[in-house]
């Protein structure tokens, strides 16, 4: 095989980037909320096999540079046109990015949804430190961000 002969056409490899890359923004979105800052070797680890479980999907049997070189601009491309879309579309927008989730109320925490986001009781109590407080009884209202980080907003008292 020749550095520039592609082993399938062109738009089979659009198509196989747009097929996976959807495919894995719905799983990722679904899998819950721990932010990229709160990766854990574990996640990395996932990441890393989930790269190796699609590269048979993106690229089929083709090893060229020019296939290689067009799913990385299609990819690039992709990832592009969601952030441009969900810049300008709530609806969109929820729909990649989720929404915030309120998990304290007056010192009370709803475990149920934190537990739902996929969020621990550890991370909230590592929340609870940076933000200089020792306990829930401290806080007035906590939210789950959209990236999974957790504000704390203390009371007034």
């Amino acid at each position: 095989m020749h550095l520039f002969e592609l082993a399938m056409p062109w738009w089979e490899f659009i198509l196989r980037a747009v097929a996976v890359y959807l495919a894995l923004l719905v799983m990722v979105r679904l899998s819950g909320r721990r932010s990229v800052g709160q990766f854990t070797p574990f996640d990395m680890i996932l990441l890393i096999l989930l790269g190796t479980a699609v590269q048979n999907s993106l690229i089929g049997e083709d090893v060229s540079l020019l296939g290689g070189l067009l799913l990385a601009a299609t990819l690039i491309l992709l990832n592009h046109a969601v952030g441009w879309i969900t810049a300008r579309s709530r609806w969109m927008h929820r729909m990649v990015e989720g929404k915030v989730v309120q998990i304290i109320e007056d010192g009370q925490l709803d475990k149920a949804r934190l537990l739902g986001e996929g969020v621990s009781e550890l991370d909230l109590d590592e929340a609870l430190r940076r933000a200089g407080m020792e306990d829930l009884s401290e806080v007035r209202r906590g939210w789950i961000e959209t990236d999974g980080h957790i504000t704390l907003i203390r009371r007034r008292d």
